[in-house]
C-alpha cells in the first residue's frame, strides 16, 4: 500500500475535528472537493472507511476512531519534533493558532498581536474569534485568551490585561425621559438591553455593593447577542446595556454614553492567554509568551 503523506493525515484530523468537510477545508485554505477527495483517496489506499458521510453530517466510522486514537499522538510528536529543529532558527517561524473572543482580540490586538508579528515576520498568526468557550486542545490550538475566571484549572496561564468592570450606560437622551437607576432594583422600571450568551440563555446583570450581591433579569424590547450592536442600540437612544468598561470608554469620555449604578459595578478578573501545560511549548508561543508580558509590565497589569 502506498504510504499516506503528513497533508492526507492532517486532513483526516481536520475532518474529525469539525465534523465538515467544508470548515475543515476553510482550516486547510482548500476546497471541499479536494479536501473530499484527498480523503477518499486515502480510505481507498487504506482499504476502510474512515468517516461515514451524509448530505448533513459527517462522522468517524469504527475504523476512523481506532485510526485517530493513535494519529492524533503521532502527529504532535511529528510537530514537537519540528518545532525542536525551529529552536536552531535566529527567529522562531510557522503558524500560531490562538482562540479568542472578539472583545479580546480587540483588547491586545495592537499592543500584543501586531507587535508581535512585526518583531517576528517568520511567524503567522491565526487567530480565530468565539463567543463560545471551546476545548483548544481538542480543536487544534495552541493556546486560547479569555476572562481569567473562565479558564481551566489545568491550563497554565499568563495575564493578558488589568481586571474588568461592566457598566450600565445609556445616552443622554435615554435619561432625559427616564430617571438614571440609583439601584439594581429601579432598573424594573427601564428598557434594558438584553445579551443573549453563545449557547442561548439570557445574561443576568451582575451587581456588588459591600458584600451584597444582586442579580437582575433584566426586561426589555431588544435582545442582542452582539456587545458592538448593544452599543450602536445605547448610543441611539434604545435602552441601558450592560457592556464592559473597555467597549464603552471613549463613548463615556466623549459624553456620548452616560454611566449609571457605578457605585454597584465590581471589577472581574482580566484577560488571559492559556495554554496546556503538559505538552511541549512551542518556539512562536513561547515568543508570544513573551511579548504578552513586555506589554504587561509596560503597561502596569503584568506579573
Amino acid at each position: 500500500m502506498q504510504k499516506a503523506g503528513l497533508f492526507e493525515l492532517n486532513a483526516v484530523v481536520a475532518v474529525s475535528t469539525h465534523r465538515s468537510f467544508r470548515r475543515a477545508a476553510a482550516e486547510l485554505g482548500m476546497s471541499p472537493s479536494a479536501l473530499s477527495h484527498a480523503v477518499a483517496a486515502l480510505e481507498q489506499r487504506m482499504g476502510v472507511r474512515l468517516f461515514h458521510r451524509t448530505t448533513r453530517s459527517v462522522a468517524l466510522s469504527e475504523a476512523g476512531e481506532q485510526f485517530l486514537a493513535r494519529l492524533r499522538p503521532a502527529l504532535r510528536e511529528i510537530a514537537e519534533a519540528m518545532d525542536a529543529a525551529n529552536e536552531f532558527r535566529h527567529t522562531p517561524a510557522g503558524l500560531l493558532r490562538i482562540n479568542t473572543s472578539e472583545g479580546a482580540a480587540r483588547k491586545i490586538l495592537a499592543p500584543v498581536v501586531f507587535e508581535f508579528l512585526k518583531r517576528y515576520p517568520d511567524m503567522q498568526l491565526d487567530l480565530v474569534t468565539d463567543g463560545r468557550f471551546i476545548d483548544i486542545v481538542a480543536e487544534g490550538f495552541d493556546a486560547g485568551i479569555r476572562q481569567e475566571d473562565g479558564v481551566p484549572q489545568d491550563m497554565m496561564r499568563v495575564p493578558c490585561s488589568p481586571t474588568v468592570g461592566f457598566a450600565v450606560v445609556g445616552s443622554r437622551a435615554y435619561f432625559r425621559k427616564h430617571p438614571p437607576p440609583r439601584s439594581p432594583a429601579d432598573l424594573a422600571a427601564h428598557n434594558c438591553i438584553r445579551t443573549r450568551l453563545p449557547g442561548g440563555a439570557l445574561y443576568r446583570w451582575e451587581f456588588e455593593k459591600r458584600g451584597e450581591i444582586v442579580e437582575i433579569d433584566p426586561k426589555g424590547s431588544l435582545t442582542l447577542d452582539s456587545h458592538p450592536l448593544m452599543i450602536d442600540a445605547a448610543l441611539h437612544g434604545m435602552g441601558l446595556a450592560w457592556i464592559n468598561e473597555w467597549d464603552v470608554a471613549p463613548h463615556l469620555a466623549s459624553g456620548r454614553l452616560v454611566r449609571a449604578l457605578e457605585d454597584w459595578s465590581p471589577q472581574y478578573p482580566g484577560l488571559c492567554l492559556y495554554y496546556p501545560g503538559h505538552r511541549h511549548v512551542p518556539a512562536g508561543l513561547r515568543a508570544f509568551i513573551g511579548v504578552v508580558r513586555e506589554a504587561g509590565v509596560k503597561s502596569g497589569w503584568g506579573r
